[in-house]
């Protein structure tokens, strides 16, 4: 894999070539970069490799789900690892405007989701969810409610220090990978 620190600055495509081997996309994701065919109309298209500049990069530490939102997710059905292939195949579909989802593309991500490395979000009503990777070391934060504070202290034991142990055992468990799965979701966006 390319180093980045070698590419100029607002370049996103950064190497062309190499294969969609379970290794090769591994270190890719290591290393920032995801594949895309130069040319997804042409059947042997060379693959290129790209590193988004500036990345784009959506904090969630401000998420905020309103009262109406979580009252109308209740009307939702969301299913993960039960429709890889169709997510796939949908987002892949030729008839959407700037489609790169290629057959060796989705061969590729097919074969990591049997391996147990790529996931599926599959939607109902409305709802959607993208999967993706992130690369390198996730903040991890949290809050407890008054009400989970209450329960906690009644216990006798001091809810800052649960909560603490808590998010240090996510924290330590998350810095044992590389590549952590990231979920986002939205409304009104068909596949």
């Amino acid at each position: 894999m390319p180093d980045l620190s070698d590419v100029a600055p607002g370049e996103d495509l950064v190497a062309i070539g190499a294969d969609l081997e379970p290794g090769t996309l591994l270190a890719a994701y290591r290393n920032g970069l995801f594949p895309m065919p130069v040319d997804p109309r042409r059947r042997r298209s060379k693959m290129a490799w790209f590193s988004p500049d500036p990345r784009g990069i959506i904090p969630l530490d401000g998420l905020h789900v309103s009262r109406s939102l979580h009252r109308s997710m209740r009307r939702f059905d969301v299913t993960i690892d039960t429709r890889f292939g169709d997510v796939v195949r949908a987002c892949a579909d030729p008839k959407r405007p700037g489609r790169w989802i290629t057959t060796p593309i989705i061969d590729a991500y097919t074969t990591l989701f049997e391996l147990g490395w790529g996931h599926s979000v599959a939607k109902g009503w409305g709802l959607t969810a993208d999967v993706g990777v992130l690369i390198g070391s996730p903040s991890v934060t949290g809050t407890l409610s008054p009400s989970l504070r209450a329960k906690i202290s009644a216990t006798g034991r001091d809810p800052d220090a649960e909560l603490e142990r808590e998010l240090q055992t996510v924290r330590d468990t998350a810095a044992k990978f590389d590549v952590l799965p990231v979920l986002s979701l939205g409304l009104s966006y068909r596949w």
